[in-house]
């Protein structure tokens, strides 16, 4: 029988080996990595709108159904115009006030991010019931200091709606829209929204003299301006949730690493063909939960896979191990944001997935956009 030290040892070995960085003397580089287009995406003036009432509910576990006529939406390259009308979005401020920015999209000739796989296997026969959880319980939680202000553990942070979030860069965070949004007005708790930052217990002076650990403390920053894409308020969930993706800009810059965001490749792109993420699932309260799976499936839109996980992790930045053709080398960055969970009806049988927003280039760009601020620094990664 193995016993609570041994398995924290074996668990502790784990993680260090995650985090022992890819090399290309260890993982050879795709035969020939593309370089990705990334479209121009040209905002308009601001129009504004008026005050949000913020009357919505927080919803911590999204669950949507999807048949073979949603999953293939968009497929013959002829909704130019209706995906540049989602690429729109609102900009909330912190005392309240809303804008809406239309955007014109410049020498794109692929505006759903390029050519969609085969839909999701399904094997006749076999059905499952909803679940967040798919056999043994695969995730692990962070703990030490070594770990929680390590990176990539450290790029996770929580958001005081219920969610967490991934530093992306100085001064931003990527969390998902139904975090702040329901579709139809800002949640309660976006009028002072919040990011929280973990501290170890070494650090915050809580371990000190005791036996028992303790939890980590959270600092918490207020949040400065909130963009969420007009396509994840315009639609049904089934449609919209392809657009769950929101950007929070902090009051002031924080210190810690973050991770670069890129355009989500395809699996075999992948090292190891796994995604990666971090998160504040609400069956673990207080504790930074780690977990990494195989993609199973994957449409233009969204990533389909079995990580585990629970209402809490939505707005996790879902990484990989990715090529960068600059630094000759194997790097992790963002490539999806973590939604929540659907069903997927193809052929007469339910197929249920745990579901990550895939980063196709128009999403980049205008992430890129939201971030910087200035085109010239979206046109490429």
């Amino acid at each position: 029988m193995v016993t609570p030290r041994e398995r924290s040892l074996l668990l502790t070995h784990l993680l260090q080996l995650l985090l022992v960085p890819v090399t290309r003397s260890l993982l050879l580089p795709p035969p020939h990595p593309a370089p990705v287009h990334v479209p121009a995406l040209i905002p308009r003036a601001p129009t504004p709108l008026i005050r949000s009432r913020f009357s919505a509910r927080t919803q911590l576990a999204l669950t949507t159904r999807c048949n073979s006529s949603c999953f293939h939406r968009g497929e013959r390259g002829d909704q130019t115009r209706q995906l540049t009308e989602k690429l729109a979005f609102e900009t909330l401020y912190a005392d309240g006030s809303r804008t809406l920015t239309a955007v014109r999209v410049e020498g794109d000739e692929e505006p759903d991010g390029g050519p969609r796989r085969g839909g999701p296997r399904t094997r006749p026969g076999r059905k499952r019931v909803r679940r967040q959880i798919y056999g043994a319980d695969g995730r692990f939680n962070i703990q030490g200091d070594h770990f929680l202000l390590d990176y990539p553990f450290s790029t996770a942070v929580r958001i005081s709606t219920g969610c967490t979030g991934v530093l992306v860069s100085r001064q931003h965070v990527l969390t998902a829209a139904h975090c702040v949004h329901d579709g139809k007005d800002y949640v309660k708790g976006a009028r002072k929204l919040r990011v929280g930052f973990l501290i170890p217990p070494s650090i915050n002076g809580t371990n000190g003299g005791h036996a028992s650990p303790k939890r980590p403390l959270v600092r918490w920053v207020r949040v400065r301006r909130t963009r969420v894409p007009k396509g994840w308020i315009q639609g049904p969930q089934e449609v919209s949730m392809d657009f769950d993706y929101a950007l929070l800009e902090l009051r002031w810059p924080h210190r810690r690493p973050f991770m670069r965001l890129a355009v989500t490749p395809s699996p075999d792109d992948l090292a190891g063909n796994r995604i990666h993420f971090s998160g504040f699932d609400s069956d673990r309260s207080g504790e930074l939960v780690y977990r990494f799976c195989a993609v199973e499936e994957e449409s233009s839109d969204l990533i389909y896979q079995h990580c585990d996980a629970r209402p809490g992790a939505s707005g996790s930045g879902v990484y990989g191990r990715v090529w960068d053709n600059s630094l000759e080398r194997w790097e992790r960055k963002v490539i999806g944001i973590f939604s929540g969970h659907q069903w997927l009806e193809i052929d007469g049988e339910n197929r249920d997935y745990n579901v990550a927003v895939r980063i196709t280039p128009l999403k980049f760009a205008q992430i890129c956009y939201w971030v910087h601020g200035n085109r010239p620094d979206c046109v490429h990664d």
